[in-house]
């Protein structure tokens, strides 16, 4: 039905939406379980926060197994670059939200107040760990990884996972904390009353001014210090995959690509209109309301960054002519195909679970919810 070179547009769309999903849903439990520590003052409270993420945790942390699939079975050459290259950052991220089915399921096992708090702080981990290093990996692909690929397309990363830890990329796993706990704060400000409400509200309100002036740091640093590939030659779009097939430089910025494709700047201009929008809205105790537009600001964000990289998937910095492109690094057609069909099939049963899940689930949590029903709750 499609030919090779719209399916492969389709999945770099299809991709982006998974992205999309995955920070939106698990960026929210993420900054909650980052806050459980600080904004839970007694057992009760603690136990009424997690509760607030407690029953579709699970569910939101799917989009994360449905990238990794994605990776695995459409950018296979993406997938082998990275999960090689990045061997050590990927196993980090794992180990951390490992604390994360553990702290929910047994914390509130054993009335002891040691056992509880130290399951606390393994929530804090899970919860703050993984944005932090997921943010410091996009980081990197801004600025490109040092890889390169042998005649027989096997991929050879020359780097070091210090390496990878550098002033922007650290800065960027910095705004990625920022924003989950921003998007967080609102969610929990959403779905709970009382003292714990006022202390998410104080939490956006120090948080929105931050989190848009560090964002705005990065588009700038981005916009004036960051290269991006220019391809000068191209086997085609259409052809089998194959990274070596094309001659590439370095010799053009971030900000040629918004020019060249002017309606590109709509997505930072949503990213930031709509985080102000959220910070201002929650400030004025429309917590629904708050909540959507900050998922429209990451949303803008995430945009803004798959629009910048466009044709670009992984960015070379020692081999700019190995860089993989949306048009040399997919599988085959007949994968794609058979990729979107069973996407399409499931993808919209996927949503409308999730979304009857919410709405069963849906209500505010308090310490005295918890308290009526302890034995089920976490």
């Amino acid at each position: 039905m499609f030919d090779y070179e719209t399916l492969r547009f389709i999945w770099w769309l299809f991709t982006g939406v998974v992205i999309i999903a995955f920070v939106l849903t698990s960026g929210f439990d993420f900054g909650i379980c980052a806050l459980l520590p600080f904004l839970g003052k007694t057992d009760p409270e603690r136990r009424a926060i997690i509760n607030t993420v407690g029953g579709t945790w699970e569910g939101n942390q799917v989009w994360l197994v449905l990238l990794g699939g994605a990776l695995f079975a459409v950018w296979p050459t993406v997938y082998a670059t990275l999960f090689s290259g990045l061997y050590v950052a990927m196993l980090l991220v794992l180990f951390a939200l490992f604390f994360r089915p553990a702290g929910f399921d047994y914390r509130s096992k054993l009335e002891n107040p040691v056992w509880r708090n130290a399951w606390d702080w393994g929530l804090f981990i899970g919860g703050a760990v993984p944005p932090i290093l997921l943010g410091v990996l996009v980081g990197n692909l801004v600025q490109g990884l040092p890889f390169h690929f042998d005649p027989d397309l096997r991929p050879y990363y020359d780097g070091s996972f210090f390496a990878l830890l550098n002033p922007f990329a650290l800065l960027c796993g910095v705004a990625s904390l920022l924003i989950c706990l921003f998007h967080g704060a609102i969610y929990l400000k959403w779905r709970t009353e009382g003292v714990l409400y006022l202390r998410a509200l104080a939490v956006v309100k120090v948080l929105g001014p931050v989190v848009l002036g560090v964002v705005g740091l990065i588009t700038v640093w981005t916009a004036l210090g960051m290269s991006l590939p220019e391809i000068t030659q191209f086997a085609g779009t259409a052809g089998p995959s194959n990274p070596l097939n094309k001659t590439v430089v370095m010799n053009s910025g971030w900000m040629g690509q918004f020019f060249t494709h002017p309606w590109m700047l709509l997505a930072p201009m949503l990213g930031f209109g709509a985080l102000f929008a959220a910070w201002r809205l929650a400030l004025e105790h429309t917590s629904a309301a708050a909540f959507l537009f900050s998922g429209l600001g990451i949303a803008g964000i995430l945009l803004s960054l798959g629009c910048g990289l466009f044709p670009f998937l992984l960015i070379s910095t020692t081999h700019p002519s190995h860089s993989l492109t949306i048009w040399d690094a997919s599988s085959s057609q007949f994968t794609l195909a058979l990729a979107f069909w069973i996407t399409v099939v499931f993808l919209p049963i996927v949503l409308a679970y999730t979304r009857w899940v919410y709405k069963v689930l849906w209500g505010s949590v308090t310490p005295e919810t918890v308290l009526k029903d302890q034995h089920t709750l976490y």
